[in-house]
């Protein structure tokens, strides 16, 4: 039996308090041990990686590395961290909102080639590249890839600096079925590959892959014992079974809390709130939409999916009029045609909307709840100053996802999950007559994928509301649903 120990925390406790967990860290990772970190959003699984990684002094105990059989004793080469978050992850610096659709920002996008460097180890290439496909990418601009193209692209460069330990959070966020199969194989080759251990950070705290020997629950600001995978998926079945009962009677108070809301609008007498002819779009040779037929009438609820890359972004951002191509397709909105005199303001004043990409961009380090404010006016800040009973209402709906008391903390100081619910909120701040949700659920924990459904649910249920949404889990679904469309990869 291998002894050896890759990391091991003996009473850890970080010197900021800023970063402290709530209880001193004792854990310890065996070389042979591919371990899932988990638990809820905001339980303090980052700053338990934070402290894996060395990132913070500590105040009191110690952190040991024994990389065997790596020659290097650095922890800088011998553990890489990856997070998720999003579907661009950490691929461009310098990605804004709307890049994505702007053909004139992406020639300055380096290409995978070019990010990629050179690679000295010729071996290691040769094993990595035909492992992950490469091959087929290397001229194609980052910011074009698919999630999945995208998660192999990042997976591959930092497979090619040989580390000890690769820590993954959120590895299968954002992909479609088939592109979470395929990666679970990819890191189950990885595994076996000995001499890397995976650390997997997850928020959906059943979905273990097979390949992963041992799980640390984290809850609370505490980090729980080291157990196996068995042993935890048998405990996590029993207690999500008792809190799901114990949730039904909360839940169904959220959804009337929701449906009783007074209408706040001038209804739209336009049966149609969206409506595409044979509309197109393409970025250099590649077709990512082919001549769309789609009409969505008031009151319908919609579920778009398809494979990644398959346009269904891009045929939000049409809607959204982020995109600079909706102004040449034939595009109408709530019964006017796109380009005859409105604004984009006078589009987005009456659909509520989130997305990986918004999430990527918002970097602004305002109080949550004028994040949530900034929804009311359509801005990345706060540019108004809302009035009293609107603050009220931003307050409401914060209560509503759950992240009432977090209304004063800086936005870049919540977890990547209640950063999600403080963009939900801000979606439906203004109670809009269309919701447009791109992944909603992205990164949220067992509890607060059944919160959000819940919401949306009740949301969708009140009059003259239209909803379109994406997800590659079909169970995220609201049971409103009354229309599919599915698009497939040109």
């Amino acid at each position: 039996m291998n002894t050896q120990q890759t990391i091991s925390i003996k009473c850890g406790v970080a010197r900021n308090p800023q970063v402290r967990l709530a209880a001193p860290v004792e854990l310890a990772f065996g070389a042979d041990e591919h371990v899932a970190i988990v638990g809820p959003n905001g339980a303090g699984k980052s700053l338990l990686v934070d402290m894996l990684t060395g990132k913070y002094p500590l105040r009191e105990g110690s952190v040991a590395y024994d990389f065997r059989p790596s020659t290097s004793t650095s922890v800088y080469e011998n553990i890489r961290y990856m997070a998720f978050r999003d579907t661009y992850g950490s691929a461009d610096a310098n990605y804004y909102y709307q890049q994505r659709w702007n053909a004139h920002d992406q020639d300055d996008a380096p290409t995978v080639r070019q990010q990629l460097g050179e690679v000295k180890d010729e071996n290691r290439r040769r094993q990595l590249f035909d492992l992950f496909g490469i091959e087929a990418l290397l001229d194609k601009k980052i910011i074009l890839l698919s999630s999945g193209e995208l998660r192999k692209f990042q997976l591959a460069k930092a497979l090619l600096t040989a580390p000890r330990v690769l820590i993954l959070d959120n590895p299968f966020i954002g992909l479609d079925a088939a592109t979470r199969d395929l990666l679970t194989e990819l890191l189950t080759r990885i595994a076996r590959m000995g001499a890397l251990q995976l650390v997997l950070v997850l928020s959906m705290l059943d979905d273990i892959p097979p390949f992963v020997t041992h799980v640390v629950p984290v809850e609370g600001l505490t980090v729980g014992a080291k157990l196996t995978r068995e042993t935890w998926l048998e405990a996590f079945q029993q207690h999500d079974e008792a809190q799901a009962a114990s949730e039904a009677r909360s839940l169904e108070a959220l959804r009337q809390r929701v449906e009783r809301l007074p209408d706040t609008h001038i209804h739209f007498t336009s049966a149609e709130v969206v409506k595409l002819n044979q509309v197109s779009i393409r970025y250099g040779d590649r077709t990512i939409l082919r001549a769309l037929d789609w009409t969505v009438n008031r009151d319908e609820k919609w579920a778009l999916s398809g494979e990644n890359g398959a346009g269904k972004s891009t045929l939000l951002s049409l809607i959204c009029a982020d995109n600079p191509q909706s102004y040449a397709c034939d595009i109408s909105l709530f019964g006017r045609k796109r380009g005859t005199g409105e604004s984009i303001w006078e589009i987005k004043k009456h659909i509520g909307y989130v997305s990986p990409e918004m999430h990527r961009a918002y970097l602004k380090n305002l109080p949550a709840i004028e994040i949530v404010a900034s929804g009311l006016h359509d801005s990345i800040g706060l540019y108004k100053r809302p009035k009293e009973e609107e603050m009220d209402v931003c307050a409401w709906w914060m209560e509503t996802f759950g992240i009432g008391t977090l209304k004063d903390r800086p936005f870049l100081q919540l977890s990547s999950g209640e950063q999600r619910l403080a963009l939900l909120a801000r979606a439906f701040v203004k109670d809009p007559e269309l919701l447009i949700l791109d992944e909603p659920l992205h990164g949220l924990d067992t509890y607060n994928r059944r919160r959000v459904k819940a919401i949306i649910e009740a949301f969708s249920r009140r009059r003259d509301k239209t909803l379109i949404m994406v997800t590659h889990y079909a169970g995220e679904l609201p049971a409103t649903i009354t229309h599919r469309l599915y698009l497939k990869r040109n």
